[in-house]
């Protein structure tokens, strides 16, 4: 998702063959893109109710130029799933209940219009286990 908005903003600001920030300096388009491809992802993520900082800093590595090229950025979403798969594992053989997938359980409740605080710790992917770090 994060790769995808940082492509998208440097589509629309017309920098997919312009060198990276670090070599062309900074520019208003830079700028630009960069603003966008976060707001992307901070939307998209409120919108999905989840919270993941390092996204943040994935769209910014792709709408800077850094990774441009389709083969560098599908090389950087193979090392997110990989690093999803291992972290999952590690959690599953620690012993940490992480669900596979909990869509729809974090909804706000009708009495307090909060999300459930018990869900959202279900729901995190390194969670502590009895109130001690698993890392």
């Amino acid at each position: 998702m994060a790769i995808g908005a940082g492509g998208l903003s440097l589509a629309v600001f017309g920098l997919w063959n312009d060198p990276s920030v670090l070599v062309e300096n900074v520019t208003a388009a830079r700028i630009g893109a960069g603003a966008l491809s976060v707001a992307l992802t901070g939307a998209i993520l409120l919108l999905l109710g989840s919270s993941h900082p390092p996204s943040g800093a994935t769209t910014l590595i792709v709408s800077l130029g850094f990774l441009q090229a389709p083969p560098e950025m599908a090389a950087l979403m193979v090392g997110v799933a990989i690093l999803t798969a291992v972290g999952w594992l590690f959690n599953r053989a620690a012993g940490v209940p992480v669900p596979i997938w909990s869509a729809g359980e974090s909804q706000p409740t009708r009495k307090t219009g909060r999300r459930d605080v018990r869900v959202l710790r279900r729901r995190t992917l390194f969670a502590a286990r009895e109130g001690c770090p698993i890392f």
